[in-house]
């Protein structure tokens, strides 16, 4: 008969290692496949100049950095999408705006991030 401790053991070990990972790549080349769940518009319409914001002041929190709003395609039109406040994940980190990607005959928008 195996321990409990055994078992408990192995099916922890076991999730580690079924478990998926993300592993951010950098740029795709223009002519990529688009990947599993993106949605490639082709040749979608320019958006409308940026909707100007101010920050609300003060943060929420101490740490907190304001992250731009930015206008959304829905599938039919751009949709405003206000701003807002987020933690960094560490000190120093760059937050990357959202923007249109070339993927092959269209186009992919990605989402901002850290």
């Amino acid at each position: 008969m195996k321990s409990p401790q055994l078992v408990l053991s192995a099916m922890g070990i076991a999730a580690v290692c079924l478990s998926g990972c993300y592993v951010e790549s950098g740029p795709m080349p223009a002519d990529a496949p688009p990947a599993q769940g993106e949605v490639v518009v082709e040749n979608p319409p320019p958006p409308p100049a940026p909707v100007v914001e101010a920050p609300p002041a003060p943060p929420p929190e101490p740490g907190m950095v304001y992250v731009q709003g930015y206008h959304r395609w829905d599938g039919r039109a751009y949709v405003w999408e206000r701003g807002h406040y987020e933690r960094p994940p560490r000190q120093g980190a760059r937050y990357t705006a959202g923007h249109w990607e070339a993927r092959g005959r269209g186009k992919v928008w990605v989402n901002g991030h850290w």
